[in-house]
Formats: C-alpha cells, structure tokens, sequence
C-alpha cells in the first residue's frame, strides 16, 4: 500500500495509508545502507501487515533543516512592527523557497500597528512583491489564506513574535490545545518538540516542527542565490557579461535597475550581504 509519512518520533514513521488509516511503521535497513532517511512528507510503499516502509517515492524537494519532503508552499510570516519589517529575512526566505522550488507566500502581521507614513511604506514593498510575482496576504485574511492550505503540505516561517501561533490558532481553533506546541514549533520560542509532524487543516497539510525560522543556503552557492532573485534574472541577458554577479562589472543591467528604481534598493543589499555571507 501506498500512503504518506505525517509523523516521525525516533524509529517509528506514522503512515497514512490510502486507506486513512494510520500505521506506526519501521523502516527497512537497506534505507541506512543506502544512506536514505524517510521524511515527513514522503510518499512511501509500506507492508501494512509488517507495517514495515519498503519504498520511498522520488520526493519534488526537501529541506535538511527542517526535515520536510515534498513541500507546496511556504507561508512567510513578516511582522511589519514590533518587530519590525526584515527585508533580509523575508528575501533569504524567498530565494531558499525558489532554489527548492517551493512557491512562498508573503503573510503580512500587525499592520493595525502602523500610523499613515509608515503604511505609505510598506505599501511601497508589497506593491514591488507584487510586481515581481509574489503573494502578499495579510494575516487577517483567513478566508484566502485557508484557501491557500487546500490540498497542499505547508510551512510556515518567518521572524520570531510574528504571530505564527496566534494565526494557527485563529485557522484552525483545535490548535488551541497545542498553543505551546505550534508556538515553538514554528518560531524560536521554547523548544520542547524534537519531532516533526504533519497536522491536517482547512484540507491540507501545515507542518509542525522546530527551527522553521533558522532555514539556512543549505547546499547552495553564490551562482544558486543570484539566479533564485526572480527580479534579477528578469534582466539577466541584458547583462555584458553572461556570468555576472552582479557587484563589480560595469555595465551591469542589474546595478542599473537598482540605480533607476526598477529594483528596490534593500533586495540588491541583501543580495550583497548574501554573498559576501558565503564563505
């Protein structure tokens, strides 16, 4: 039978079976021999009478840290104050999404905060988001958001005191009960889950685990961060040099844009930071 893998706690792997049923399995020792460890969010061939996992599926994508596979979409939570807008966080989020082909969202928190000028402000960001192909949402839209988890395996990430748990809660309000849980799991709160999960909501998959907002440029290199800036490689033939990077060479269309308002200034200084980051 084939299911997908919702729950891992040490050895054992829950699996949902195409049956909905659920099924504590192990994993055959040919996966360590192979150097393969199932995920949550694997689809998987199991023995349901030996409830051993005999097959892992050819996975879309996966994340290391956190230990996802098969990921749809990431649901950036940005608080626009208290804490304030972090352009780098929300742009190193953005370019990990592309590289692992995982379409991101941008989920907007604590806009009630902001006076007139700064609302100019932010506006001026989420109409550039926009421009270059990304959702922006704001946080108490639950109707559009709860349509974005149909059908789907979803993470949630983003700065710390967001209001990543407070969103969950109001989505889904069984996740009351696992409020210390959801808190920590998808921010820098306290830690206590050492396990990762899938909990199914408003038809679709949220995963629940820790360290959502330390995602790192795992096994990426400088060429993978600049082709994963959308706007860049928007304008990226029109470079005089085909493997520009986009900080020294002249005539570099991308220096250009940002110099007459094409790019927003903060996506070319966090791409610098980005690179010279890299060791």
């Amino acid at each position: 039978m084939n299911g997908k893998i919702i729950k891992i706690i040490s050895n054992d792997y829950t699996v949902l079976g195409e049956d909905n049923k659920e099924y504590i399995c192990k994993a055959r020792g040919k996966f360590r021999n192979m150097k393969v460890t199932p995920l949550v969010g694997d689809i998987v061939t199991f023995d349901k009478d030996n409830r051993y996992i005999m097959k892992i599926h050819p996975r879309k994508n996966y994340l290391i840290r956190p230990s996802i596979a098969n990921i749809d979409q990431l649901i950036i939570i940005a608080s626009v104050k208290h804490p304030d807008f972090d352009t780098n966080l929300l742009d190193k989020l953005l370019v990990i999404s592309e590289f692992n082909m995982i379409q991101p969202v941008i989920c907007l928190t604590k806009t009630d905060l902001l006076n007139d000028k700064e609302k100019e402000c932010i506006q001026e960001y989420v109409d550039y988001y926009e421009k270059i192909g990304y959702e922006v949402v704001l946080n108490t839209n639950l109707d559009r958001i709860k349509e974005l988890l149909k059908d789907k395996i979803t993470v949630f990430t983003g700065q710390s005191g967001a209001g990543k748990s407070t969103l969950l809660n109001k989505l889904d309000s069984s996740f009351n009960i696992k409020t210390g849980e959801i808190s920590l799991a998808l921010g820098r709160g306290k830690h206590t889950t050492r396990h990762t999960e899938l909990l199914n909501t408003c038809d679709g998959w949220v995963a629940d685990t820790p360290g959502f907002s330390s995602l790192e440029f795992i096994e990426m290199t400088k060429e993978d961060i600049r082709d994963n800036f959308v706007d860049f490689q928007a304008l990226r033939d029109e470079c005089k040099y085909k493997d520009c990077m986009h900080l020294k060479d002249d005539n570099c269309r991308i220096k250009q844009a940002v110099e007459n308002g094409e790019i927003i200034k903060s996506r070319y200084e966090n791409y610098k930071k980005f690179i010279e980051g890299m060791h």
